[in-house]
């Protein structure tokens, strides 16, 4: 058996010899223009290869997220277009991920690694935290970490407490990251790309039960496919959307539901449930926050519901709370109200006891509309 190697061309564009085929050479622009429906995985996806295809420092690895395309298939045909030095699979160490991509983006590169689940995260923690989140304060601007670190979070597959985690309140409460989290699949790939174009070091958390569908916490009805909503409507070529602004998903005046991810989804439908009038406003980044959007929105509406899947103590809602109550306390006409996830490990066999649907939203709604009462 011939032993294979790489020539020096195969180094340079970084496809192994046995991966070109007519269905996977490389590409050579990005995508023409055009939409079409995807899903959250696929949408994605469609942002790693436009990117990728556009500039030559954009890379992604991570744990199974090289060859085999990722447990969720986000970096699916990565390795197979754009060349195994630029989509490889890397050791079962978050550590050593992350610390090598804060080295890649210190000398030029745009690593987009992946965290196969938020709940492997920890390990990583201290690279993100003492190194990527601090890396142009303590150069003084001569070197930046521009790299985006992926992870599916959150709870809603039966994924038990290590599967399951909303880790976010960790990471937006260090200066020096953006923390991003979508809540479909247009503004998945228009977030995507932006964090990827982004000189500082994004966390980008991706709601895993929303991969293939919108979930609205009624768990006994059936799933419902993306295709049937309009924000599953994506271009297939470039665009971006900015980092820091909100995203109002249900005018309403009656009261304010401030939420992001799957939590998007619950409120819409336990607004309806409760039959208010609720504004619902997709936070869509949480650091930087909207802070605008959401104050406009509470001086009209008088009154204000967060909710999140994270455990209450020390959620993000904590601070949500904090910010209504310092710029909008002469308006409001109820205490504000927080549903979450219960200050426990997350259970597997109590699931939907733990997770905020939509009857707790609506029980919280109709709350505030008595005056908290």
């Amino acid at each position: 058996m011939t032993e294979q190697t790489f020539t020096e061309s195969d180094r340079t564009d970084g496809i192994e010899p046995d991966m070109v085929t007519a269905d996977h050479a490389p590409p050579s622009e990005a995508p023409t223009s055009g939409t079409q429906p995807m899903n959250m995985i696929q949408a994605l996806n469609s942002a790693l290869h436009v990117k990728m295809a556009e500039d030559p420092n954009v890379l992604s690895f991570g744990e199974d997220a090289g060859f085999f395309g990722g447990v969720f298939r986000v970096t699916d045909q990565l390795q197979q277009k754009h060349g195994l030095t630029r989509s490889f699979d890397a050791p079962i160490s978050e550590c050593g991920i992350v610390a090598a991509a804060i080295g890649m983006g210190a000398y030029g590169l745009r690593p987009v690694v992946e965290i196969q689940f938020a709940d492997y995260i920890y390990p990583a923690y201290d690279q993100i935290v003492s190194e990527a989140a601090k890396l142009r304060y303590r150069s003084a601007g001569m070197f930046t970490a521009p790299i985006t670190v992926r992870s599916p979070y959150g709870g809603g597959i039966f994924g038990g407490q290590t599967h399951s985690q909303s880790p976010e309140s960790l990471f937006t409460h260090i200066a020096g990251l953006k923390v991003v989290i979508p809540s479909n699949p247009y503004d998945a790939k228009g977030l995507l790309t932006a964090a990827i174009e982004d000189d500082d070091p994004v966390i980008f958390f991706e709601p895993k039960r929303l991969y293939n569908g919108p979930f609205d916490g009624w768990h006994k009805n059936p799933v419902s496919p993306w295709k049937t909503q309009d924000l599953a409507q994506v271009p297939t070529g470039k665009y971006t959307l900015p980092i820091g602004k909100a995203r109002i998903m249900r005018e309403g005046s009656d009261v304010t539901i401030l939420c992001y991810g799957t939590m998007v989804w619950v409120s819409l439908a336990g607004a309806e449930h409760a039959g208010v009038d609720a504004e619902v406003i997709d936070l869509r980044t949480l650091v930087p926050l909207d802070i605008e959007t959401i104050e406009a929105s509470v001086k009209k509406t008088g009154r204000c519901v967060i909710v999140h899947e994270a455990p209450k103590t020390s959620g993000f809602g904590g601070e949500l709370s904090a910010l209504v109550q310092e710029r909008c306390f002469y308006h409001l006409e109820a205490p504000i109200a927080r549903v979450t996830g219960w200050d426990t490990p997350y259970p597997h066999a109590f699931e939907w006891e733990y997770f905020p649907g939509p009857e707790r939203v609506a029980e919280a709604l109709k709350s505030v509309m008595t005056g908290g009462r």
